[in-house]
């Protein structure tokens, strides 16, 4: 996907581009949500279908799904949350980031809300591919019902054949997202416009006082509906994590001229047609259609939901690799799939974990309406989660007055509590599964999070000042001290997170081996709270003396951390080494878990795992491997 701004989709010479970023968007950003009129409907008809179903129930869910897509999504996504950029970057961590550079006592709770909304996401990720892939493929029950029990089974294959295929990367068959969705919301709004005739009545669900009338008429099944209504809008929040891909015109574009007016059309279609024939309510969206095109529409929903599913995928992936740049995650491998586009990456260990989760749901809920009901709770808590970090946003970044902010906010923040209360009476009914997602998840980055700083606080209690040290050893060598150590011709480079500490690697050379390099370089690598650097502002470079200098290379989130490439570009600018005479130093550290560490037990075991399953270094910071020397030490944690 390429990264656009506005002023790209602004100048009129660019048109072209604006119109392949538009349609390109409607496939990876609005794939999600367009799979929602397979099960939405369907699902909101169950609570009150015992007794059969009224013309005014009809119209009053018609009418709730309707105003859920215009305020959730048109208003608060489309309109709001898409100018809530960082450097045109969107999405949970993206914010994150920005609203951390300005947050003053309350920057541990924005983290936890941070890290809340990325696990959330990743719930999502899992439950989304399961969902709408057998969502789709049970349309074949209703071509023949020979099918019946072959539903799961295809659905696992389709799912092992999707993550399988990820190592490839998408690049060759993204361009056919676009136009393959497209279809997909025209033949869904054609259905509606074939059936609003049905009975025109539907027309009234524009009304909003049918949908509050339904409510006060239902009173607890009507919040109750309230759960399987909110599943009209799941995918939003791909709207603001793919800004940086599409750009916020493009993304508003796609959705105003196509997606929002087919969403429309298709739900007051099937509206019109359960109240003239009552007895498609057990699948109103597939009988929408004659019986001729019953199989295309089934292939062309499998098609939408492996696309939807594959925007989710690429999604978590690009979320595990912020979080694992911003330090909530340990260090994984990270593959790019694309010589020209750096968003097209792959993830092996994030790929294998969500796989081995999609498979679990399908295989344990073996349905796609048992899953329904666990789906609406990790959807509405990442929204939540949103408007509560966009209050901090308005208020620190377009210094909105505290009192404007919460006037504008909630309302919104009021209609989502009431969505996400709807959704939590889902819990025994497999709601319990994203819950249980979302804490695993985010312990695990708090964990990683909270040891990361506790290991730092306790090396540096030992750690020499760098300067100091350079100066000592300097004279020590000047005066052919007995301790001196022998030097070496070549140039060493340490490693380190901490610039102002000789690196540990450092000390234990020359604790061991009594050696110093002619040229020693101290790297440290920086993660900034933006998605990109520019190249002329990624480094600086300061000499402590002939023998001693500090640089640091600093790249934004969305950036991979090719270290070999950064040096191949300061050699460019006249800072002087020879690769094949240079060293790379590395510290590992043996952590021992210290029930007095700061943390407990459980916890320390749990970050001692995740520093074992952290990619090498070498590796993740693209090192020459025949040029790599690791020098071990034990740290209590």
């Amino acid at each position: 996907m390429a990264h656009a701004s506005d002023a790209q989709t602004q100048d009129p010479n660019s048109l072209r581009h604006f119109v392949g970023l538009t349609i390109g968007s409607i496939g990876v950003v609005y794939g999600d949500i367009g799979t929602s009129p397979l099960y939405a409907f369907r699902e909101a008809l169950r609570p009150v279908s015992a007794d059969g179903v009224t013309q005014m129930e009809i119209i009053g869910i018609i009418s709730l799904m309707i105003w859920t897509l215009t305020i959730i999504v048109t208003i608060k996504y489309v309109l709001f949350l898409l100018r809530a950029d960082n450097d045109g970057e969107g999405g949970t961590l993206s914010l994150l980031a920005m609203l951390i550079k300005t947050a003053g006592g309350s920057k541990t709770i924005l983290i936890f809300l941070g890290l809340i909304g990325a696990a959330l996401f990743l719930g999502d990720a899992m439950i989304t591919p399961a969902l709408s892939v057998m969502s789709a493929v049970e349309g074949l029950k209703l071509v023949t019902p020979a099918f019946d029990e072959w539903v799961l089974p295809i659905s696992v294959v389709i799912l092992i054949a999707l993550f399988a295929i990820q190592s490839q990367g998408t690049a060759k068959v993204s361009r056919y997202f676009g136009p393959i969705t497209a279809v997909w919301f025209i033949a869904m709004g054609a259905g509606g416009v074939l059936h609003i005739t049905d009975d025109i009545s539907i027309l009234w669900a524009f009304n909003p006082i049918y949908a509050v009338t339904f409510l006060i008429h239902e009173q607890f099944v009507g919040i109750v509906v309230l759960g399987a209504v909110f599943l009209t809008v799941t995918g939003a929040e791909a709207l603001y994590a793919d800004l940086g891909h599409f750009g916020r015109r493009p993304i508003q574009w796609a959705w105003f001229l196509l997606v929002f007016p087919a969403l429309t059309l298709n739900y007051l279609g099937q509206g019109a047609l359960v109240m003239k024939h009552p007895e498609t309510m057990e699948n109103p969206f597939y009988l929408m259609f004659p019986s001729w095109a019953l199989l295309p529409m089934v292939l062309l929903a499998t098609a939408a939901t492996i696309i939807a599913s594959q925007a989710v995928i690429t999604g978590g992936f690009s979320l595990v690799r912020q979080a694992i740049h911003l330090g909530y995650l340990p260090r994984m491998q990270i593959l790019f799939t694309s010589e020209t586009n750096t968003g097209q990456i792959f993830l092996p260990a994030v790929n294998i974990i969500l796989l081995v989760g999609v498979l679990a749901l399908v295989l344990g809920f073996e349905s796609s309406d048992a899953l329904a009901t666990a789906y609406g709770i990790s959807v509405t808590g990442a929204m939540v989660v949103t408007t509560l970090m966009a209050f901090e946003f308005v208020r620190a970044r377009w210094h909105w007055p505290r009192l404007l902010a919460a006037v504008a906010l909630a309302p919104l923040l009021v209609l989502e509590l009431i969505f996400l209360g709807a959704n939590l009476l889902k819990i025994h009914d497999g709601g319990y599964v994203p819950v249980l997602m979302a804490i695993a998840f985010t312990l695990i980055m708090w964990t990683w999070k909270r040891g990361t700083l506790i290991l730092a606080e306790k090396t540096k209690r030992i750690d020499v000042p760098l300067t100091s040290f350079a100066t000592s050893i300097e004279k020590s060598i000047e005066n052919k001290s007995a301790h001196a150590p022998v030097n070496v011709p070549g140039t060493a480079i340490f490693l380190t997170s901490d610039p102002e500490s000789a690196p540990a690697a450092l000390m234990h050379n020359l604790k061991h081996n009594h050696v110093l390099h002619e040229k020693n370089v101290i790297l440290t690598i920086r993660t900034v709270n933006k998605p990109r650097v520019a190249q002329e502002n990624s480094f600086s470079v300061e000499k402590l003396n002939d023998r001693f200098t500090l640089i640091e290379l600093r790249y934004g989130f969305m950036q991979s951390h090719n270290v070999s490439q950064a040096l191949g570009y300061l050699r460019k600018c006249g800072i002087k080494f020879d690769i094949m005479s240079t060293s790379f130093y590395l510290g590992r550290r043996k952590l021992v878990p210290d029930a007095e560490s700061g943390m407990p037990m459980w916890q320390d075991r749990l970050f001692i795992a995740l520093a074992n399953t952290s990619t090498d270094p070498s590796d993740y910071f693209h090192l020459p491997a025949n040029r790599v020397v690791e020098l071990g030490s034990h740290v209590i944690i």
